[in-house]
């Protein structure tokens, strides 16, 4: 037994240098290649999501100009129809005044046409009574006159 105690310690021995270059391998590979590697990595990992990101940012930011055109659109049409609502009741409004007042001009002419009509009703009525009057003293004249003398 005391050879393989004996044979083990050599060998133990023996890998004590191989042990401390493994370490010494590790610990340059975690520092040369790993750490770096690792930072590369992550750097690239931030820069694919902060494009991913930026870009999710654009996109959010064109709908909200979009929106906020389709709403301005929106408001302008709508004053558009408002203002031709306006213009058209405004004209509506004037067509109306026009209508009234050529109303009322054609009744004042009317009624001017109306007493105008009256007056020359009530001349002729005159001038009939005194034709009337006129002929009836010439009927009685002529009736009354004895019968040979007037021819």
């Amino acid at each position: 037994m005391d050879q393989t105690l004996h044979q083990l310690g050599e060998l133990l021995l023996g890998s004590v240098p191989t042990v401390i270059l493994m370490t010494l391998l590790y610990a340059l590979y975690t520092t040369i290649v790993h750490q770096p590697l690792r930072r590369v990595l992550e750097e690239r990992r931030g820069k694919t999501e902060g494009a991913v990101e930026k870009s999710k940012a654009d996109i959010a930011a064109a709908d909200a100009r979009t929106s906020e055109y389709e709403q301005k659109l929106r408001e302008a049409r709508a004053a558009v129809y408002r203002a031709q609502e306006a213009k058209r009741q405004a004209a509506q409004q004037a067509r109306g005044n026009a209508v009234a007042a050529a109303r009322a001009k054609a009744q004042a002419q009317i009624q001017a046409a109306k007493v105008d009509i009256e007056h020359d009703r009530a001349a002729a009525e005159k001038g009939l009574q005194g034709e009337a009057a006129a002929l009836a003293q010439e009927i009685v004249r002529r009736v009354l006159q004895p019968a040979g003398a007037g021819r």
